[in-house]
């Protein structure tokens, strides 16, 4: 006699016989058994959301690749914030070591230079910029055929001859000049001709300025067609003092016009700020700045009889704040 309960029981051997035939492995079994088993978790979800309990507890599982990149952004957002602070606070600092090297290169190395007037031509041409070096003339003596910046203060134009301060205080002349601070003199430039002791005259039979007696053959650098001199000198340079003319003797205002001001126009080697040695503009302008071959003329240092300079040699002058040289 077969009651409900044997009824249900056949049921349940049938329905697993129908799971088995249809799966026809364990594996297949398997794979219904788990899908049997997320039902049943999703419809306890539903049943929760419905209601408003929990549902059933789940096993953390790793979060996918999309879930990993949106989690890693506020860490990289948050790099990145700070190290735009780091930046704005290492600024200033950079700004401040940048502006010290600037005014120690240009107070004590090198220094530009702009040219505003033609009394240096061909050579030098107006608005070009020539770098100057300040440290050559504490290597080696100041030499014929050089260029020179110079402070005329004292020697071409009323007022006291330069002074060389201490290290500080050329420091703070060049950092003030930065800034278009202090006095900047009367800064010039021109070219060496006569040095300590040297007889500078004009003119031979040919027209040419003769120093120690030998001609100088000046073509290479003076403005075409002009003549080496049109007026007459003859001096013998003092000791620590330079005689200088420009390249464009029609033009330049030089030791020729200025032999009735102190030192008959020579100009001392102390007011020397440095040797220009390159145009840098415009570009199609540079070029080095060497000495012309007349000047290095053995005859001219084996007649040379120069005392040296009182004192020993005279103190270079530290740059003024001036960037504007005649």
């Amino acid at each position: 006699m077969s009651g409900p309960q044997d009824s249900a029981a056949s049921e349940a051997r049938d329905s697993g016989a129908t799971v088995r035939s249809e799966s026809g492995s364990p594996e297949a079994a398997d794979e219904a058994a788990a899908n049997a088993q997320a039902g049943g978790h999703l419809e306890a979800a539903a049943r929760a959301e419905s209601d408003g309990t929990p549902g059933p507890e789940t096993d953390t599982v790793a979060a996918s690749p999309g879930e990993e990149s949106g989690s890693a952004a506020p860490r990289t957002g948050g790099q990145r914030r700070r190290r735009q602070r780091s930046f704005w606070r290492e600024l200033p600092i950079l700004v401040a070591v940048a502006l010290l090297l600037a005014v120690v290169i240009k107070t004590y190395a090198i220094q530009a230079f702009y040219i505003p007037s033609g009394s240096m031509e061909n050579t030098l041409e107006i608005n070009d910029r020539v770098l100057v070096n300040k440290i050559v003339y504490h290597l080696r003596d100041i030499h014929r055929g050089d260029i020179v910046v110079f402070n005329g203060d004292g020697s071409w134009d009323p007022g006291p001859i330069p002074v060389t301060g201490n290290i500080f205080q050329q420091f703070g002349n060049g950092f003030a000049s930065m800034f278009g601070f202090g006095h900047p003199g009367d800064i010039l430039i021109k070219r060496v001709i006569g040095i300590p002791g040297d007889h500078v005259a004009c003119c031979d039979a040919h027209g040419r300025v003769t120093v120690n007696g030998v001609p100088l053959n000046e073509q290479s650098y003076l403005y075409p067609g002009a003549a080496p001199s049109l007026s007459r000198f003859n001096i013998v340079v003092s000791a620590g003092r330079l005689w200088v003319m420009g390249d464009n003797r029609f033009y330049s205002d030089d030791s020729r016009d200025h032999q009735g001001d102190p030192g008959g126009g020579t100009v001392p080697e102390s007011a020397v700020i440095g040797r220009a040695f390159i145009i840098i503009w415009p570009p199609s302008r540079w070029r080095i700045l060497p000495i012309p071959a007349t000047f290095t003329q053995p005859a001219l240092s084996s007649s040379h009889a120069a005392a040296p300079p009182a004192g020993g040699a005279p103190a270079r002058r530290w740059p003024g704040p001036g960037s504007t040289v005649c």
